[in-house]
């Protein structure tokens, strides 16, 4: 939506207050992409408790990463926190090239992904992802490589692998299910001290519950720099013209891998609730909250940081 020509004159000449200018919002609504994945379902959950108080109506999507990059060209949906680069770096390519989609940069620093270990499977000696061309490594691992959902661009950069031998991983066979199903039989062989090769990420609860080890990867599977990664706030660029209040606060929030993988801790691992997990997370950091609110209002052009604290009592 492009502001009358007066409003953006008044604005400028600093005759209208920031209230005033932030409530232009042409939507009351956020629809949010949410894969099945804890640190975004968590993530969006806050982001929600949020907007809410501010008068915006929140909807998570549960779609995939790669429906998700559809969805915001679309006009389907309007923003994605989990814009894991490089790991989705065709999908975010191709709706940048589009014109779809605005960057507002990371969210969460200090993550990284790629083939993971437990930490006992690390100290016999496992460190490097060209280990697993060797015959006794694969047999050691049953030749299987445990990873998340199918669709997911993560999947995408393994079938790849998998089709192109890297590492010898042609003959492995790749084992997909939910997040938790992965966990779940990364669970099952910790117990065992049974070795298992999956594909791991931080910030997550399964880094320090598995002493977890990212191998070494030199041909890039997962990206430069061993898989070091941003996770970005990616918005419909639509929306991102027409709502600034609320583009403001999405361009605030950003978090820590330590922060983040506390609440992924409290609701991935721990079983608790989704709306009470990302609650208690913004009722512990309120200078977090500040931070995040800052110079941002309600729809009536209110103070954002008021109505938000008013909610959380």
């Amino acid at each position: 939506m492009r502001r009358p020509a007066l409003l953006t004159t008044l604005a400028l000449s600093g005759l209208l207050p920031l209230g005033a200018q932030a409530s232009q919002d042409a939507s009351d609504e956020l629809r949010l992409v949410v894969p099945p994945w804890p640190g975004v379902t968590v993530k969006s959950e806050i982001m929600a408790q949020l907007a809410e108080p501010l008068g915006y109506q929140v909807e998570a999507l549960e779609i995939s990463s790669t429906v998700g990059y559809q969805t915001l060209q679309s006009g389907e949906s309007d923003v994605f926190l989990a814009g894991w680069l490089p790991s989705q770096q065709q999908s975010f390519d191709a709706a940048m090239e589009a014109g779809g989609i605005v960057d507002l940069g990371n969210n969460v620093t200090g993550a990284r992904m790629g083939f993971a270990v437990p930490g006992y499977v690390h100290e016999a000696g496992i460190t490097h992802a060209e280990q697993l061309a060797d015959p006794e490594v694969r047999e050691r691992f049953g030749g299987e490589i445990y990873s998340i959902e199918s669709g997911s661009t993560v999947s995408d950069h393994l079938h790849g692998a998998v089709e192109g031998d890297t590492y010898g991983l042609g003959s492995w066979d790749l084992r997909e299910s939910s997040t938790p199903g992965m966990l779940a039989e990364v669970d099952a062989a910790q117990r065992e001290e049974r070795w298992i090769l999956f594909y791991g990420w931080t910030p997550h609860w399964m880094a320090p519950a598995y002493d977890m080890a990212i191998l070494d990867d030199p041909e890039g599977v997962f990206g430069e720099n061993n898989g070091k990664s941003d996770v970005r706030t990616i918005v419909a660029r639509d929306y991102h013209a027409a709502n600034p209040n609320m583009v403001r606060l999405l361009d605030q929030f950003e978090l820590t891998a330590d922060e983040q993988s506390e609440f992924i801790r409290d609701y991935g691992l721990e079983e608790g609730d989704l709306e009470t997990v990302a609650r208690d997370w913004l009722q512990a950091n309120p200078e977090r909250v500040s931070t995040f609110l800052e110079g941002v209002t309600t729809r009536d052009g209110e103070p954002g940081l008021e109505a938000v604290r008013a909610s959380l009592q």
